[in-house]
């Protein structure tokens, strides 16, 4: 039997989901603790030791799939202005902390790089997650809310802006991006839930 399809996106669709995620006890507590790691206890960005620890705790949380952490965290020591940056929500930053060089090759860690930066500032950073993509082309297939194809949301200043159409089109300017987020990425896990992350 086939699923339903969602409901259009409204301020009670995102408010029902928003509920749905503070009862998901294993996703709330991890990520309470990584707003205590990266706003609290770490939130510089000056030592080798500390990237380590928020980028490998991100890297298990959310199973971003990087293999060598020590060139990811090194790389991202080495960004120029980096906590100036993220204060700032220089959305060119996550391009720049995501292409990373590993024994000789280019890798691009793009969904890594989107979640450090916003574990250091949720207002201006928000998340991609191959979840949130699919319901951001599914909902746009039907509503043409916003002029994009699935490559856009890979440039991150094209996919914040997505959002903000998505967020705009929709009348759900009272939600903050990181609440818009959580909403697509639950919908996206129970519409696709065959898709792997």
């Amino acid at each position: 039997m086939e699923k339903p399809l969602p409901p259009k996106p409204s301020a009670l669709e995102v408010n029902k989901y928003l509920n749905r995620w503070e009862n998901l006890e294993g996703y709330t507590l991890q990520e309470n603790a990584l707003k205590k790691l990266f706003l609290k206890l770490l939130p510089s960005n000056s030592e080798i030791s500390d990237i380590l620890l928020k980028a490998s705790c991100l890297n298990d949380f959310y199973s971003t799939n990087i293999f060598a952490i020590y060139p990811v965290a090194k790389h991202i020591l080495n960004i120029k202005d980096l906590d100036e940056r993220l204060k700032s929500g220089d959305i060119s930053l996550v391009n720049e902390l995501g292409k990373v060089e590993i024994s000789g090759k280019k890798r691009s860690f793009y969904s890594f790089a989107t979640k450090y930066c916003s574990h250091h500032n949720p207002i201006d950073f928000p998340i991609y997650d191959s979840y949130v993509e699919k319901i951001l082309l599914y909902f746009n297939k039907i509503d043409k809310f916003s002029s994009f194809k699935r490559i856009d949301l890979k440039d991150y200043r094209k996919f914040k802006g997505i959002l903000l159409d998505f967020q705009k089109y929709y009348k759900l300017e009272r939600f903050s991006l990181k609440e818009i987020d959580r909403y697509l990425w639950l919908l996206g896990k129970e519409i696709f839930p065959r898709y792997k992350n």
